[in-house]
């Protein structure tokens, strides 16, 4: 027997150098330590050896048993501190990548254009996007039977209350009108909203920004200073502009701005509906109607009101063909911009 309690120390040498981890060193305790492993099974077959050989056997089960138990526990204790200097996290795996939230596109350009007017002087006004027949119309200058009034255009919420989301900023203009006196400079920046058909160039549901600017002497050459010297700091110092005579009921004269198409090149093309320009904004003179709607003499004071629309001029800046793109959330569009 004591042939056989050699060769299990071999065997049991052998198998402790080639513990490389817990789950091998757990392995081997369960096969040799436990009370039905390999050791105790000898300690069991004591009572069939001789008598006189009893003390020899037993003295080398328990120089065996010892050392097993202190080779273990030094192994245990190795392993552990190994596994403490691991990382925590597997390094075979590939890297996850962190993303990052971003404004909107329109949020960008909103955020650009206000920063750029802030920087000509201008400070910022809001107002509700529910508004009154009288603010959104009456006030500047609609007549009764406007084609804007019709529920074609307007989306109306209370009829009998005249109350409506608004079509445009303007009404803004008003409120600025009645709550502050002249010299008043300012822009508005907001959401509107227009019962209109979507296609590549329009929405029912999309941003503006307007401006205002009411004083003594006011001049439509200012209007147009102010105008350009923003166009040209939003679009790059070589883009080309051009005013065009236009009609809108709050501003007499009336101009509209247009900026060379960025597609085509001004060659002409279905955004710019092959003339090769864009209109980017709608401009004019405060018209005394709405001076006086707003609580301030005309015969002293004069101004002038400027429009953008923000999603436009998005499309402008980026490139971008379909003003319906800015939101289908398309990540392959969003994360471009």
């Amino acid at each position: 027997m004591i042939n056989e309690i050699k060769a299990l120390e071999a065997e049991i040498k052998e198998k402790l150098e080639q513990i490389k981890s817990g789950e091998l060193l757990e392995k081997f305790r369960l096969e040799y330590m436990v009370k039905k492993g390999k050791i105790q099974a000898y300690f069991d077959a004591l009572k069939d050896v001789p008598k006189e050989e009893k003390p020899v056997v037993g003295k080398e089960l328990n120089l065996l048993r010892n050392f097993v138990e202190d080779v273990f526990s030094r192994r245990s204790e190795e392993l552990s501190a190994t596994a403490d200097e691991a990382p925590d996290l597997d390094l075979t795996l590939p890297g996850r990548t962190n993303y990052r939230g971003t404004y909107h596109p329109v949020l960008q350009t909103v955020s650009k254009m206000v920063s750029i007017f802030e920087g000509l002087g201008f400070s910022v006004a809001e107002g509700p996007d529910i508004e009154d027949g009288y603010h959104n119309f009456d006030a500047l200058n609609f007549p009764p039977d406007h084609p804007a009034r019709d529920m074609q255009d307007t989306f109306f919420i209370k009829s009998e209350d005249n109350l409506l989301l608004r079509t445009h900023t303007s009404p803004v203009q008003i409120r600025v009108m009645q709550s502050q006196k002249p010299p008043i400079r300012c822009i508005m920046p907001g959401r509107v909203y227009r019962n209109e058909s979507i296609n590549a160039r329009s929405l029912a549901e999309f941003h503006q920004i307007e401006g205002l600017y009411i004083d003594k002497n006011v001049t439509l050459a200012e209007l147009k200073g102010t105008l350009i010297a923003f166009a040209k700091k939003m679009y790059g110092e070589d883009s080309k502009f051009r005013f065009r005579p236009s009609f809108f009921p709050f501003t007499e004269p009336s101009a509209e701005l247009d900026i060379s198409c960025y597609l085509c090149g001004g060659k002409g093309c279905r955004i710019c509906k092959h003339t090769g320009w864009l209109e980017i904004a709608g401009c004019g003179m405060v018209h005394p109607n709405v001076l006086k709607a707003g609580g301030i003499d005309p015969e002293e004071f004069t101004g002038y009101a400027f429009g953008f629309g923000i999603e436009r001029v998005t499309l402008l800046t980026t490139g971008i063909d379909d003003i319906r793109l800015l939101y289908e959330n398309d990540l392959r569009v969003l994360e471009q911009l």
